[in-house]
C-alpha cells in the first residue's frame, strides 16, 4: 500500500474539476459542466480510503497527476471513479458472503452440539437429565466455574525437586538461537522465538525439571549465520540443588532436528510437507534421550517426556504426531491462529480464498490446528479473548459443549468418546532480572553528560543505542513516546505518526521514537513493510517532524532494554496502538522498567491492563483518542507516577517463576501416560530371550544360504526343512537351539498362564526387535469389489526375492505387510499366493487398527492375536460407542437409520470391524462425504478419530485418532527400537486416503508405477481444502519410482539407489 497522501490531490482534483451525480448503482462520468446530488468527498473517504486497497488506484492516480490533456486527465478520473464503485460493491458482496459463512457455520456448530448433547442424554437417569445444556450454561457461571477448577490443583512448589521431569518444547520456524536472537529478521522471527528460549530457560529452573529440550529446525545455509546449523545448544545448565551433583545431561537446550532441503532458509507456508521428516528426527532423539536420562535417574527405565508442548500451527501438528507415536501429554500453544487470520483477509477483499490458500497456505495451517485441538490435553492462551473469539472458531471447541462434557467428566458419567480440550489462561513470562528499578528518574542529569555538561565535563559513557536515538532529536531532553514493533500495517504505526504530527500541544511537549526493526534498504522488505516505512518518512515529512521523531535502522536484541530505560529517564510513555494485539509482552518489558502505557483496547492489552493498572486504553482508530491519552499521561505528573508505581508493584504477575508455576500446576492436572511395556519386560528374561533370538539368527541365516534356488525363501519355516533333511550340523545346531525353548510344566493350567490363549512360540518377543531394516509392503491394490487384485500376490514375491539376492542384507531385514484389510482377509490373500504368513515380521492390518506378529502372539490353533500394547496405545479419545450412531445420523440426514436402512449410502461390515475399527461397505459412492468434510462434523461432535476411505473406496473405515498406517510404523520404532529411516515402503501410484501420511518422513519410499488402478483419494478433501503439496514433498532423495513389472533385480538396485541417495542428504 503507498503512502496515503496521495489521496489529497485526488479528491481536490474531484474537487476542482466537479462531479456528476452518481445513481444508486453505477458511477456517472465526471463532467466539468454539470453538478448534483453527488458528495465527492463523502463518497470518496467512505468507498476509498475506508474500504478498498489503494495500492492499484495510486498507480493509476500517477498517471493522472503526470497527464497534462485536460480531456485525458477527466477520462481517466472516471475511469478511477468506476474502479471505486467495483471495489466498493465487490467490498459489500465479500461481507454478505462472510456473514452468510459464519451464519451456516453456527447452524452446523448448533446442529453438532444437539447431536451431541441428545447422545450423552440417552444414558441418564431422570434424576441426571436436568444436566442438559441449558441448565448447565445457567448455572456454570465463570467464578463458580474457576473455584471448581482449580480447587483441587496442587500448586507447583518446592517440594517437587524428586521429580525429575524431562520437558519437550517444539518451535519450528525462524531462526532460534539462546544469544543475540535476529528478532524482527524477518517475519517468522519474532516474539514467539524470544518466548520460547525463554520459557525453555525459566522451566529448566523450576524445582523438579531436569531437562528441557526445544526442539526447532536445523538450517545449514550461506543465507543464515553458522550458529543455526549446530545440532545442540546449551541455553542454561541445570538448577544448583544445594551442592548436589544434578547429572550431566540437565539444564535446558536447543535442538536442531534436520528436515526440509538442508542448505536452504525456508519460510514456515513452505515447511509443512517436511513436518513428518521432523516429527521422526525428533522421535529419533527422544528415544535416546530417555535411554541416557534412565541410565542417569531412571534407575535404568526410560525417562520419557513428562509433556510435549507445540507452539504455533506447524509445532502443534508436530507434536500431536509425537505425543501419538510415545503416548505422552500434549500441550498447545497457537500464539496467532489462521482462522482468525483467514476471516481478517476475506474481509479486507484484497484476495480469494484460492490466492490466500495459495500464499499462506492456510488450509494446511488450519487442520494442523485443527489436529492439534484432537491430541491436545491443554491449550495455553494468553488472554481470554483469545479463546473466545479465535478458538471459538474452530470445529474442535466448543466453550459450551466443553462444560457439558466436563461436568459429566467429574461425576464419573461416560462421555462415549466424546471429548473437548481444556483452555487456560496462562500470560507469557518475563525475565526481570536484568531490570533495575529506580525511583526518581535522573533523565536530565545523564543526558547533560552525555551531550557535554556545561562545565565543561566530558560526556559520560552510556550505551550505544542511546547515541544512535540522540541523533535524531533536536532536544532530547523532552519526555519520549516509545513505540516498538515490526513494520506491519496491522501494528498501526501510520495513525500514531499522524496523532502525534497533528497535535502542536504533543509535539511541543514530547519527541516520538520509533523502532521498527532492522533494516538496510527499504526496497528489500516485504512489500508490507516496506508500504509502511515509506509512508513514515513520508508523514514525517509532511508534518515537518525533523528532529522530533527519531527512527533507527538497526538495533540489537540486547538494547531493547536500554530503549526502555532511556524512555523512562526521560518520564515518558510506551504504546502500542495495534489493531488488534493478541496478547502485547512489549507492554509488560515496558511496564517492569517503569514505563506507563497507553494501548489498543482491543486484545490482550485489556487483561494486562486489568492486572497492572498502569495506563490507558484507547481506540486504535481513533487518532484523537490516541493523541489525547498520550497528552494526559504525559502532561499530568501525578498520574504518570501512579501508573509507575503500580506497574512495578504488579508486574510479579507476569515473571517466568509465576507463569511456569501455573504452568507445572496445570501440566500436572492433566490426564500422565507414557509408554508402559517397559514395566512387564524383565532383565532376565530379556537377556535369555536375546540370547535365544541370537541363536535363531543364526540358524536363520544359514537356512537362507540354502534356499537360493527360490522356491523356498520362509525364514521362519526354513527351520522346518532344516530338521527334515539336508546337512547334518544345521540339523544338531535346530536341536540344540531348541533344546534351549522353555516348555510348559505338565502341571501347568490356564488359569496358572494369565491367557489360556496366548504362547509364545518361539519367543516371547518378535524377531522385529532384532531388525535393522524393514520392507513394508502398503501396495493398495485392489478390484472394483474391494478384493486384493492377483497380481499384487507376484509384486510381493519379486520384492522378497530382491532383498534376498544380497545374504547380507537378507540377514538384518524384515517384512511387514501393511493394508486396509483385516488379518483373516490378510491371511487368506497370502495363503491364496502360497505366501507363508510368518514370512512377515508383522501384520498392520484394518488400515492400522491392529498390530500383529506372526510366530509371537499365536493360539494352539495357529490363530493370531494383536499386540495388546499397541491396542492399549491407541484406545486414547476413542469414541467407539457414540461413533455408529453419530456416523448413521451424519450420512442419513433424512433420519431413516431407524427404520428402512436399504436406503442408507453405507452398510456396516461386521466381518471389517474390530474393537478399534468401525467398517462400512460402500453403496452410494455419489452420496458419501469427502474425508475432511466427515472429520469436521465428527469433531463438532466431540468425537476425535480417523475417519477414511480404502479398498479402491468401496469401503470407509474410523479409527482412532492415534491408529493410521502411518502411525503404526511409528509405534514400531518407539516399540522396538526400528528407526523408521531403515524402513522402505513401498506403495502405488495412488492408494486409500491415508496414502499420502504413507509418502512423507525420513523412511525410504519407492513408488510402484501402473500397479494401483483406482485409489480413494478422490473422496479424501473438498474444493477448498487443503491440497497435496501441503503433505508430500515437491522433491526429495528419499523417495523414487520403479516399474510396477520390475523383476528382482530391478527392485534390488532400486533399493541400493535410493539409500545411496538417502545417504548423500
Amino acid at each position: 500500500m503507498a503512502g496515503n497522501e496521495w489521496i489529497n490531490g485526488y479528491l481536490e482534483a474531484i474537487l476542482d474539476s466537479g462531479a456528476s451525480a452518481i445513481e444508486e448503482q453505477k458511477p456517472v462520468p465526471v463532467n466539468l459542466r454539470e453538478g448534483g446530488h453527488f458528495n465527492p468527498t463523502k463518497y470518496f473517504v467512505e468507498e476509498v480510503v475506508t474500504g478498498v486497497d489503494e495500492s492499484d488506484l495510486h498507480r493509476t492516480w500517477i498517471k493522472v497527476v503526470a497527464t497534462r490533456n485536460t480531456r485525458e486527465r477527466s477520462s481517466r478520473l472516471e475511469n478511477m471513479c468506476w474502479r471505486i464503485w467495483h471495489l466498493a460493491r465487490k467490498k459489500k458482496q465479500l461481507e454478505l458472503e462472510g456473514l452468510q459463512r459464519l451464519a451456516n457455520r453456527r447452524l452446523e456448530r448448533e446442529q453438532g452440539r444437539r447431536d451431541a448433547t441428545e447422545d450423552l442424554s440417552e444414558d441418564l437417569s431422570e434424576g441426571e437429565k436436568g444436566d442438559g445444556l441449558g441448565e448447565m450454561i445457567q448455572c456454570d457461571t465463570p467464578r463458580k466455574n474457576f473455584q471448581r477448577s482449580t480447587s483441587n490443583l496442587e500448586v507447583w512448589s518446592d517440594d517437587k525437586k524428586e521429580k525429575k521431569l524431562y520437558i519437550v518444547l517444539i518451535s519450528l520456524h525462524g531462526l532460534v538461537r539462546g544469544e543475540n536472537m535476529e528478532l524482527g529478521r524477518d517475519s517468522d522471527t519474532g516474539g514467539q522465538v524470544k518466548y520460547v528460549v525463554e520459557l525453555s530457560r525459566a522451566l529448566a529452573k523450576m524445582p523438579g525439571v531436569y531437562r528441557v529440550d526445544l526442539f526447532t529446525r536445523q538450517v545449514s545455509s550461506p543465507e543464515v549465520d553458522w550458529s543455526y546449523g549446530e545440532p545442540t545448544e546449551m541455553l542454561t545448565a541445570g538448577p544448583e540443588d544445594d551442592g548436589i551433583d544434578v547429572g550431566e545431561s540437565s539444564g535446558a537446550y536447543i535442538i536442531r532436528i534436520p528436515f526440509g532441503p538442508r542448505d536452504k532458509y525456508l519460510s514456515k507456508e513452505l515447511l509443512w510437507p517436511y513436518i513428518q521428516e521432523f516429527v521422526d528426527g525428533a522421535l529419533s532423539h527422544i528415544l535416546n534421550m530417555s535411554k541416557v536420562l534412565g541410565e542417569q535417574i531412571g534407575g535404568g527405565q526410560p525417562v520419557w517426556p513428562y509433556v510435549i508442548h507445540g507452539h504455533y500451527a506447524d509445532a502443534g501438528d508436530s507434536a500431536a504426531l509425537l505425543s501419538g507415536a510415545l503416548n505422552v501429554p500434549m500441550v498447545l500453544t497457537g500464539h496467532s491462529l489462521g482462522r482468525n487470520k483467514l476471516e481478517q483477509l476475506l474481509k479486507q477483499g484484497r484476495q480469494s480464498k484460492e490466492d490466500i490458500n495459495s500464499t499462506y497456505r492456510i488450509m494446511r495451517r488450519i487442520e494442523a490446528e485443527e489436529l492439534s485441538l484432537d491430541a491436545a490435553e491443554l491449550v495455553i492462551t494468553s488472554t481470554k479473548q483469545e479463546i473466545d473469539e479465535q478458538w471459538g472458531l474452530y470445529d474442535g471447541f466448543d466453550v459450551k459443549l466443553e462444560k457439558v462434557l466436563r461436568a459429566r467428566a467429574r461425576r464419573g458419567v461416560n462421555c462415549h468418546g466424546r471429548y473437548m480440550p481444556r483452555m487456560v489462561v496462562i500470560p507469557p513470562g518475563m525475565d526481570f532480572s536484568s531490570v533495575v528499578q529506580e525511583a526518581t528518574p535522573d533523565a536530565d542529569g545523564e543526558l547533560t553528560q552525555l551531550i557535554g555538561g556545561g562545565d565543561g565535563s566530558s560526556p559520560k559513557a552510556l550505551p550505544a543505542i542511546w547515541s544512535e536515538v540522540f541523533r535524531f532529536l533536536t532536544n532530547p531532553h523532552k519526555p519520549m513516546i516509545l513505540a516498538l514493533s515490526r513494520p506491519d500495517p496491522k501494528k498501526n504505526i501510520t495513525t500514531l505518526l499522524k496523532a502525534f504530527g497533528e497535535c502542536r500541544p504533543l509535539r511541543e511537549l514530547a519527541n516520538l521514537t520509533l523502532i521498527m526493526g532492522n533494516r538496510d534498504n527499504i526496497d528489500e522488505l516485504s512489500s508490507g513493510n516496506a508500504s509502511v516505512l515509506t509512508t513514515v518518512l513520508k508523514l514525517i515529512d509532511k508534518y515537518d517532524l525533523y528532529g522530533q521523531v527519531a527512527f533507527p535502522k538497526h538495533h540489537k536484541q540486547y538494547d531493547v532494554p536500554d530503549i526502555y530505560r532511556l524512555a523512562a529517564k526521560t518520564k515518558g510513555v510506551f504504546i502500542n496502538p495495534a489493531l488488534v494485539e493478541p496478547f502485547g509482552l512489549t507492554l509488560i518489558e515496558a511496564s517492569a522498567h517503569g514505563l506507563p502505557m497507553v494501548a489498543t483496547k482491543n486484545g490482550g492489552p485489556v487483561d494486562i491492563h486489568r492486572a497492572l493498572n498502569n495506563g490507558l486504553l484507547v481506540d486504535p482508530h481513533d487518532q484523537q483518542a490516541i493523541s489525547d491519552a498520550l497528552l494526559k499521561l504525559l502532561s499530568e505528573k501525578n498520574l504518570w507516577l501512579e501508573c509507575r508505581k503500580n506497574g512495578w508493584k504488579n508486574i510479579h504477575l507476569f515473571s517466568w517463576p509465576e507463569h511456569c508455576r501455573t504452568y507445572l500446576t496445570r501440566v500436572a492436572a492433566c490426564r500422565m501416560r507414557h509408554p508402559q511395556w517397559q514395566t512387564d519386560t524383565p532383565g532376565d528374561e530379556m537377556a535369555a530371550d536375546e540370547s535365544l533370538n541370537d541363536s535363531l539368527k543364526d540358524v536363520q541365516d544359514m537356512s537362507l544360504r540354502l534356499s537360493v534356488d527360490g522356491d523356498k525363501y520362509s525364514l521362519n519355516g526354513s527351520l522346518e526343512v532344516a530338521s527334515a533333511g539336508g546337512d547334518p550340523e544345521l540339523q544338531d545346531q535346530v536341536k540344540r537351539v531348541m533344546s534351549k525353548m522353555k516348555k510348559p510344566e505338565s502341571g501347568s493350567t490356564d488359569k496358572d498362564s494369565g491367557n489360556k490363549d496366548v504362547e509364545n512360540v518361539p519367543s516371547k518377543y518378535p524377531l522385529l526387535r532384532r531388525r535393522r531394516k524393514l520392507i513394508v509392503i502398503a501396495l493398495d491394490c485392489y478390484n472394483s469389489k474391494g478384493d486384493p487384485d492377483k497380481k499384487m500376490i507376484q509384486i510381493v514375491q519379486e520384492i522378497i526375492k530382491a532383498v534376498r539376492l544380497d545374504s547380507q542384507i537378507a540377514r538384518i531385514s524384515g517384512f511387514a505387510l501393511s493394508t486396509a484389510m483385516p488379518v483373516t482377509e490378510t491371511i487368506e490373500f497370502l495363503k491364496a499366493g502360497k505366501i507363508q504368513v510368518t514370512e512377515f515380521d508383522a501384520l498392520i492390518c484394518s488400515s492400522g487398527s491392529e498390530v500383529y506378529y506372526p510366530g509371537t502372539y499365536i493360539a494352539e490353533d495357529g490363530k493370531l492375536f494383536p499386540d495388546p500394547d499397541y491396542a492399549s496405545h491407541i484406545d486414547y479419545r476413542w469414541g467407539c460407542e457414540g461413533l455408529n450412531t453419530t456416523i448413521c445420523k451424519l450420512l442419513d440426514p433424512e433420519g431413516k437409520e431407524n427404520s428402512d436402512r436399504s436406503s442408507m449410502p453405507v452398510e456396516e461390515d461386521s466381518k471389517s470391524s474390530n474393537a478399534h475399527c468401525v467398517s462400512y461397505i460402500l453403496k452410494d459412492l455419489n452420496k458419501a462425504k469427502r474425508v475432511d468434510d466427515l472429520r469436521q462434523k465428527l469433531r463438532m461432535r466431540g468425537l476425535r478419530c480417523h475417519p477414511m476411505y480404502c479398498r479402491s473406496s468401496t469401503r470407509m473405515q474410523v479409527i482412532p485418532l492415534l491408529a493410521s498406517r502411518a502411525q503404526a510404523l511409528r509405534y514400531l520404532f518407539v516399540r522396538w527400537r526400528l528407526n523408521v529411516a531403515n524402513m522402505y515402503v513401498f506403495l502405488g501410484e495412488t492408494g486409500d486416503t491415508d496414502y499420502e501420511e504413507m509418502i512423507s518422513g525420513n523412511h525410504k519410499t519407492i513408488i510402484m508405477k501402473g500397479v494401483v488402478a483406482k485409489g480413494s483419494e478422490e473422496l479424501l478433501r473438498t474444493s477448498g481444502s487443503y491440497l497435496k503439496e501441503d503433505i508430500v514433498p515437491p522433491e526429495s532423495p528419499l523417495i523414487t519410482h520403479l516399474s510396477g513389472e520390475a523383476a528382482a533385480d530391478e527392485i534390488a538396485k532400486a533399493l541400493r539407489q535410493v539409500s545411496k541417495s538417502a545417504a548423500g542428504m
